[in-house]
């Protein structure tokens, strides 16, 4: 899952960017809400941590902008307005959660859980897809009964994958999520987290759709 950072302060950033990262999330970090416009505006972001007091555009005008273009991307605001009317605007403007600083990086993952599951229409905190299970709070993979070890990025593809069961996603959807600005992407990147996968599960586990793209087989 990729999520976009909008935060000034480069000690909390530095710091939401590394936890984020520990959960396994791909991040990108801007500063300013002119830029935090035009990356929403350009790039499919899962999620996004928005701060409210903001260089140049406040984070209430950029709510507002990527709203009106009817951008439906869950929004987390993160601001030290913490008055009851200050959650109200943020909120009636189009965020979608609200998360009043200093806050605990726990909880800050345990928010992004729930908006990326209910943006996914899912009640159920567990992803399972017939003989695979996997609990997006601890990251375990259980599949034949059996625990699997994968690495950030096979997690992160995997993942993807169980969200959009039954539908494919094609390489550039794929890259999309796991690769953020600063990644150089190899060709064949994605075939290869597919291989290793594979070996991993079972050979039929993951369906190449010629020309189009990857489906999980549930």
């Amino acid at each position: 899952m990729r999520i976009l950072l909008v935060e000034d302060d480069e000690m909390i950033g530095e710091a939401v960017v590394d936890g984020l990262k520990s959960e396994g999330y791909t991040v990108d970090w801007v500063k300013d809400g002119h830029s935090a416009t035009i990356a929403m505006d350009t790039t499919p972001f899962s999620l996004v941590v928005l701060d409210l007091g903001l260089p140049g555009k406040d984070g209430l005008a950029v709510i507002k902008d990527v709203r009106r273009r009817h951008n439906s991307t869950p929004i987390l605001i993160t601001t030290a307005r913490d008055t009851i009317n200050d959650r109200i605007v943020g909120l009636d403007t189009g965020a979608d959660d609200y998360l009043v600083k200093p806050f605990d990086l726990d909880e800050l993952n345990a928010r992004v859980r729930a908006l990326l599951r209910r943006s996914a229409g899912r009640s159920d905190p567990i992803i399972k897809r017939g003989r695979l299970t996997i609990n997006p709070s601890t990251r375990e993979v259980i599949f034949n009964g059996e625990q699997i070890l994968l690495s950030s990025k096979e997690y992160a593809l995997l993942f993807a994958l169980a969200e959009r069961s039954g539908i494919v996603l094609s390489r550039v959807q794929l890259e999309e999520k796991l690769y953020n600005w600063d990644n150089s992407i190899g060709s064949n990147a994605i075939e290869v987290h597919i291989h290793h996968l594979r070996k991993k599960l079972t050979e039929d586990s993951i369906k190449t759709v010629r020309g189009v793209g990857y489906v999980l087989e549930t």
